[in-house]
């Protein structure tokens, strides 16, 4: 017998806090409408790997897989290997060597997780990655003491390290060197590091980013007739095309996507207006987490289970849905007649991407009506007309030219789609925008957001899905459909 869904309002428990001062029973009861979300996932769970289906909604989810969509990765693969990042490496390295490139030195974290595998953020203490174009599957680290157990325990030929920021010249409190020194630049860490090396010297080195005026005149009197040349760009080039590895991450992201909104429409037919947005958010990331985990092979240490997340912060019901970027907590009841925007994000080893569904909840109005169907008219012209070749701004252009002729121009906001990126790169280039004309090539992958926003009537309707351009055109990723059975509710 399948564990009945029990959600504790957050109302309630303020309610008992008024009622009762007792602050450990308040933190108690709390804790019980926590755990009683969590639970109620884990018992939907062994009601999917039971029966197959997590209520009724996953029967409604396409059965076969589109004769375009990839193959997702299989159990086990949870994240790109070692291998594949040498191999990138070794890509850029071919792209830079007609430059005359001796050695790539990165330090955007976008591209040192990309190009390295190792999934962390710099924030304040900047970090370089320094790959000597004639070192095969090399890669020399200059970072933060902080994360020197996590660098070393992954990919690193030799590490370097300051010790914090701001860093002290001598002050090392980990070796027994309590300095406090003079304030060392980072930059000009960087640079003794590399004299240090002794053959940077006269060379050219390929960066990720701008050296400053100031850097520069550091920098030669550093390493003499050293040359500086940026391949930013080359490297989002190859961000922007997925490999078939990457691809097939991202498709089995989607898979749990799947799941993910089947168990959301489950969640709100079952609680109806006895809910609010945000424990709908609350208990399908309690949900997708647990669903992917029992998946992922997990220890508990660095490498595994890694850019991993499911997020569902913005659920939101009601006016909320009328603002494309609102600054409110979402914290409303679900109310019939009201729309209802379930949002989620998911990442398995940094890929995947964002999914939206919008929901009208009975009696809807005309109006809700016609913007859900000009927005679902926009999602199929967005899939027919996105080919190889095709140039981004026309598939913006006819998407807008027919919200435009069905009376739409007044809540138009923003351009249908965004690139897709890895990791923390959520939005990236290319863009379905009126002002991006790269041709569209294999590999590319696309949000799909033709949204439509009506403040004045307190309604938006902003689905978004992934859209992968193949050999042959474009094939979105997940199996959720974009009818009116799946998203017109009547509770």
């Amino acid at each position: 017998m399948c564990v009945q869904l029990i959600i504790l309002p957050i109302a309630r428990l303020f309610n008992l806090l008024n009622m009762n001062n007792n602050r450990r029973t308040f933190i108690k009861n709390m804790g019980l409408g926590i755990a009683a979300t969590s639970l109620a996932a884990q018992g939907l769970i062994g009601c999917t790997e039971a029966q197959g289906a997590t209520g009724n909604s996953e029967s409604l989810l396409a059965t076969e897989r589109e004769p375009n969509q990839p193959e997702p990765a299989p159990l086990g693969y949870d994240r790109l290997p070692l291998s594949w990042y040498h191999g990138t490496v070794q890509r850029l390295k071919n792209k830079v060597s007609a430059m005359g490139v001796d050695a790539i030195l990165l330090q955007n974290d976008v591209n040192l997780v990309y190009f390295t595998g190792c999934f962390r953020g710099s924030g304040q203490r900047t970090t370089w990655a320094l790959f000597p174009v004639s070192e095969k599957d090399t890669v020399h680290w200059f970072a933060p003491g902080i994360d020197r157990e996590l660098i070393n325990s992954w990919w690193a030929t030799s590490f370097d390290y300051y010790f914090c920021y701001p860093h002290a010249r001598g002050g090392f409190p980990n070796k027994g060197e309590v300095v406090a020194g003079e304030r060392v630049e980072l930059f000009d860490w960087l640079l003794e590091r590399l004299q240090a090396r002794g053959d940077m010297a006269g060379k050219t080195i390929a960066t990720d980013f701008n050296l400053s005026d100031d850097q520069l005149l550091k920098a030669a009197r550093a390493l003499p007739g050293t040359s500086f040349v940026n391949i930013g760009n080359d490297c989002l080039q190859m961000r922007i095309r997925k490999t078939k590895e990457e691809i097939a991450l991202c498709q089995r992201a989607y898979r749990y996507f799947d799941k993910v909104h089947a168990f959301a429409r489950d969640f709100i037919l079952e609680h109806g207006t006895d809910t609010t947005d945000f424990a709908i958010g609350q208990a399908i990331r309690a949900y997708g987490i647990q669903l992917m985990m029992n998946d992922i092979e997990y220890d508990g240490k660095p490498h595994t289970a890694v850019g991993v997340d499911s997020t569902s912060h913005y659920v939101r019901a009601g006016i909320a849905t009328a603002y494309p970027h609102p600054n409110q907590l979402f914290y409303c009841k679900v109310e019939k007649g009201q729309p209802l925007y379930v949002n989620t994000d998911i990442r398995l080893g940094g890929f995947g991407g964002e999914c939206y569904r919008n929901f009208l909840i009975a009696p809807w109005t005309d109006h809700q009506n016609r913007m859900w169907e000009v927005v679902t008219d926009t999602v199929n012209i967005m899939v027919s007309e996105a080919k190889p070749g095709v140039i981004c701004s026309d598939v913006a252009r006819k998407i807008h030219e027919h919200q435009v002729k069905n009376g739409m121009q007044e809540y138009i906001y923003h351009r249908p789609g965004h690139g897709t990126g890895q990791h923390i790169d959520g939005h990236q280039a290319p863009f379905f925008s009126l002002g991006d004309h790269t041709p569209l090539e294999p590999g590319m992958m696309f949000s799909v957001e033709p949204g439509l926003y009506d403040v004045e009537k307190g309604v938006g309707i902003n689905p978004s899905d992934n859209l992968l351009i193949t050999e042959n055109g474009a094939v979105l990723m997940s199996r959720i459909p974009f009818t009116k059975e799946w998203c017109y509710l009547t509770l």
